[in-house]
């Protein structure tokens, strides 16, 4: 085992809990919007949201679309596209909601917001943060935006216990890229052999620690035979966050 002088952290959902506070901002945005114009039940519209807003993220971490890009479109395509329930007569169109772009830019803008009126820490974070900012510098790396992220950052409780925060639109790298562990290395004066990443992201975290040639400590639910199956590694797999004091 090697010995650490620095622990890399992700933010959302490993400390903050963002599945919690974006499920319900979305339950916020559907009835406020009346979005069952289009889609009869919340879930319809999780469906139509979620795998392109991941699909976007990923594009976002890969620098192939700006964060303005990302804001507008995971509200924008699911209004756009027309919802045809089974019944022919209920056919329902998008021109009910008048102008699209305007709507989802002021959509996307309320989410924001309610997610952070939302966000709450994640079982063990604050007892697991305390007990590692008692051994380590702690950097947080983060690809969320930094008008959300510092907001959660001081809300916490947690902002004392933190030696760095590298949010990525700052910085002009997203994670999987090397580039952005580089700096976090450049900014704690250690080697890659000396620091650790922590997150349950594999293709932001843990694929991106691997590239730069970090240790990491994936949190993950799924089992690690059928992780290892699918050929997905990690120096670390642990079910839960408060694993971590059981390693470093």
């Amino acid at each position: 085992m090697r010995v650490y002088k620095a622990i890399f952290l992700d933010w959302d959902d490993t400390i903050g809990d963002w599945t919690t506070a974006e499920h319900k901002a979305l339950q916020d945005i559907y009835a406020h919007y009346q979005l069952n114009r289009l889609y009869p039940t919340f879930e319809d519209y999780l469906n139509a949201y979620k795998p392109y807003n991941l699909e976007l993220w990923g594009m976002y971490g890969r620098g192939e679309v700006t964060k303005e890009r990302l804001h507008l479109q995971r509200f924008l395509r699911p209004i756009l596209k027309e919802y045809r329930p089974a019944a022919p007569d209920r056919v329902q169109s998008t021109d009910l909601l008048g102008d699209k772009e305007e709507l989802a830019h002021e959509m996307g803008t309320e989410f924001l917001r309610l997610t952070n009126k939302y966000f709450c820490l994640l079982p063990d974070a604050e007892k697991v943060v305390k007990y590692l900012a008692g051994k380590y510098p702690l950097t947080i790396i983060s690809n969320g935006f930094k008008e959300v992220q510092y907001y959660k950052f001081e809300h916490s409780g947690l902002a004392p216990y933190l030696t760095h925060t590298l949010i990525s639109e700052e910085v002009g790298i997203n994670k999987p890229q090397p580039g952005i562990f580089q700096i976090a290395l450049e900014r704690n004066g250690i080697t890659a052999e000396e620091a650790v990443m922590i997150g349950d992201s594999y293709s932001s975290d843990i694929a991106g620690a691997k590239a730069a040639g970090i240790d990491q400590i994936w949190i993950t639910n799924e089992e690690v035979k059928e992780l290892t199956k699918e050929g997905l590694t990690a120096t670390y797999i642990v079910p839960q966050l408060a694993d971590v004091m059981k390693i470093v």
